[in-house]
């Protein structure tokens, strides 16, 4: 990497330590894997950064903008569905938890209807779609690595949710996916 790609990573991983420092101490919060797969991103991110504007006719430019225009309408379909019917409020006092993901109302409408984490899926397209700029063996790796660290995130997140909402979310993840309508 060279030095502005160093100074980028760095400047990146400083923001998402203040978006994250509460959960960087405790890894069985989801919030703990978010932050690691943020970080791969990040990387995947600078070392990509040269390509990102590549020729839009290539293939794999092709893909990489569908996958991250996928990941922001993923992204605020799921926002919009936890801000207006989760009912985010001092019910929940875990300090881990950002303030929109304090609900206190099972949200399993609208796009929830078909998964149970559209924020993560979001954050796996947008992993993906970072890597499928410029694929190689690193960028592969870290893909591979944000994505696992995405499920270990979303599995706890699920023990998070059953310890809050009970039989009601056992019942939701049995008839709704994690990341994929109908397949995972």
């Amino acid at each position: 990497m060279t030095i502005w790609q160093w100074v980028a990573f760095v400047t990146i991983s400083a923001a998402l330590v203040g978006i994250s420092w509460r959960t960087l101490g405790n890894p069985r919060s989801h919030g703990f894997y978010r932050f690691l797969a943020w970080e791969a991103m990040a990387v995947m991110l600078v070392l990509n950064a040269s390509s990102w504007f590549g020729d839009r006719a290539e293939l794999n430019q092709r893909i990489a903008w569908v996958l991250l225009s996928l990941s922001l309408l993923v992204l605020f379909a799921g926002i919009y569905q936890m801000r207006r019917f989760g009912k985010a409020g001092a019910q929940r006092q875990d300090e881990e938890l950002f303030a929109f993901e304090r609900t206190s109302q099972l949200v399993t409408g609208g796009i929830f209807h078909y998964i149970r984490h559209p924020m993560y899926c979001s954050l796996l397209l947008l992993a993906w779609g970072i890597a499928f700029k410029r694929m190689d063996a690193l960028i592969l790796s870290l893909a591979l690595l944000s994505s696992v660290l995405l499920w270990c995130s979303a599995r706890c997140e699920e023990r998070e949710c059953l310890a809050y909402f009970g039989e009601a979310y056992r019942d939701y993840m049995a008839r709704t996916r994690m990341f994929v309508p109908y397949v995972f």
